[in-house]
């Protein structure tokens, strides 16, 4: 694995890359916008960092204890929660409500990731909060969504998946449907989160009351798939894979993803290896369906070839080629890459490598101005007192532990 690189200012102030990149200001687009994150775990919290790296500002408002994602034995918390301040209020107190009030007047946008009726018994719903605001655009971030048989049913990432046709199919000839290691459906919800969101701000017109979204993870799992394979795909189907689009182990024991899909790709490969495995090149593989149906002897021939070489070896040579092969890589790894640091896309905040929201538009990237996930109700005394609260009434609060203010 590799070492982290020392950071430099050329990396992040347009040195070797071709972008201009104008960092300290950076692209900025949100900048004004304030949501209010009553979400926790992962889709509510990567929607609102988001737009948090596009200048939103962005107030989490935790339950006592603080979001669940901060007890995990992961980078979660750390990595969703970037640029954005922290107050832990207790919902369920009586005197909250007015709080709840300022919040709700405060933001332009509020976001909950709830079984349904939660956020009304802790009276943060839809309708309680934009009797204050109305103009306040609203997204609800659930499960399986508002309304039918199974709303409130219990779940989790890997059940949305499952339950959105996301786990029928096989992604690998050799094994069968099996998860990722990147939690698919939250991911998707939290980004169509986003999304929906921004659409509603552009939609609403002036003095227009705020839009509610319902989104589901399991719903933006079931587009997802549904984009893939439609509605009448069999789980015994495999016409969407490709023998010589897969995984193979190389001979220093590292991992190549070769991707050969388009027939050119195919005859630069079988060009490239004529001397090393002239099979490559018999009829039987020449074309797709015939790849397909003698897929166990050519993938066979294909782990002896890789099996033959360190991986670093293959990719020297099919680049030139124009065969399309890479290295899987660890996050450490990625960051050092050449390709990586001419980008300049990720950066230093701390003693943290961040990556934020990966676009450079017009040739600026978004702002460097990132901050590490907050400490549990750091912001607690800044954020009353902008919703126009007194110290003294902001000591009652903690004194009554309607609200956690940490002591200075």
């Amino acid at each position: 694995m590799c070492a982290l690189i020392a950071w430099s200012d050329k990396y992040f102030k347009g040195g070797t890359s071709t972008v201009n990149d104008t960092r300290n200001d950076g692209w900025q687009p949100l900048k004004g916008l304030k949501i209010i994150d009553f979400s926790m775990l992962l889709p509510g919290p990567l929607a609102t960092l988001i737009m948090a790296d596009l200048g939103a500002e962005v107030i989490k408002v935790e339950p006592p204890g603080g979001d669940y994602a901060r007890h995990m034995k992961s980078f979660l918390f750390e990595g969703s929660n970037r640029n954005k301040s922290s107050i832990v209020v207790d919902l369920k107190a009586p005197d909250a409500k007015d709080i709840i009030k300022r919040l709700a007047e405060y933001g332009d946008v509020a976001i909950e990731g709830f079984r349904p009726g939660v956020a009304d018994r802790l009276g943060i719903g839809p309708d309680q909060l934009q009797a204050i605001n109305p103009a306040l655009i609203y997204c609800s971030l659930s499960g399986f969504g508002q309304t039918g048989p199974i709303s409130t049913k219990a779940g989790h990432d890997l059940a949305y998946i499952a339950m959105g046709g996301g786990l029928a199919q096989k992604g690998q000839l050799r094994q069968a449907p099996s998860r990722s290691s990147l939690p698919v459906a939250d991911i998707a919800g939290g980004s169509f989160a986003a999304i929906s969101i921004l659409a509603a701000m552009h939609a609403r017109k002036p003095d227009e009351k705020g839009a509610v979204l319902d989104i589901s993870l399991y719903e933006s799992v079931l587009y997802s798939s549904a984009i893939r394979f439609g509605f009448e795909t069999s789980a015994e189907e495999n016409n969407h894979l490709y023998p010589a689009n897969d995984l193979f182990t190389c001979g220093d024991g590292r991992q190549i993803a070769l991707t050969i899909v388009e027939v050119k790709f195919w005859d630069n490969f079988v060009r490239v290896t004529k001397d090393i495995q002239p099979e490559f090149g018999h009829d039987d593989f020449a074309s797709e369906e015939g790849r397909l149906v003698n897929a166990d002897r050519l993938m066979a021939l294909l782990d002896d070839l890789f099996a033959s070489k360190p991986a670093a070896h293959w990719i020297e040579f099919l680049d030139p080629a124009d065969v399309p092969a890479t290295i899987c890589v660890t996050n450490q790894e990625t960051v050092t890459s050449e390709h990586a640091l001419h980008r300049a896309m990720h950066m230093k905040s701390g003693e943290t490598t961040v990556m934020p929201f990966p676009v450079i538009a017009s040739g600026q990237h978004v702002t460097s101005k990132q901050t590490t996930a907050p400490a549990r109700s750091i912001d607690a005394a800044r954020i009353l007192d902008k919703l126009g609260y007194s110290a003294d009434q902001i000591s009652d609060f903690a004194a009554r532990s309607i609200v956690e203010v940490p002591e200075t």
